[in-house]
């Protein structure tokens, strides 16, 4: 895995972090918190679009914040646990793990 996954990665985090704050913000410093993981996630994905195949890279961020949120919502929100989610959620993990493993990279050159 080259930094540009790792940083998918982490835009995925940041993505959690404001679909929860969407959810759950109360207070002004939650939503500023909120707006800045939105900026992250987005110039992240935006900045590894550039540099990955954009089609993977979204697949990508997009089910990492799915599964990341699922699981958040369940472990510290009170959603209700199912195996039924958590299969899923593996599911959609394996597919996106296999899309990235099937897509071919090629070097982007920076003008």
């Amino acid at each position: 895995m080259n930094i540009k996954w790792l940083l998918v990665l982490v835009a995925g985090f940041f993505e959690v972090g404001w679909a929860a704050g969407l959810k759950h913000a109360d207070s002004t410093i939650e939503w500023v918190l909120t707006v800045l993981a939105i900026a992250v996630s987005f110039g992240l994905l935006i900045y590894c679009s550039s540099q990955l195949p954009a089609t993977t890279v979204y697949a990508a961020f997009v089910g990492l914040g799915t599964a990341g949120t699922v699981m958040l919502e369940m472990a510290v929100f009170g959603v209700p646990f199912s195996w039924a989610k958590i299969w899923l959620v593996c599911l959609l993990l394996t597919g996106i793990i296999g899309l990235k493993v099937v897509t071919v990279e090629k070097d982007v050159v920076s003008s």
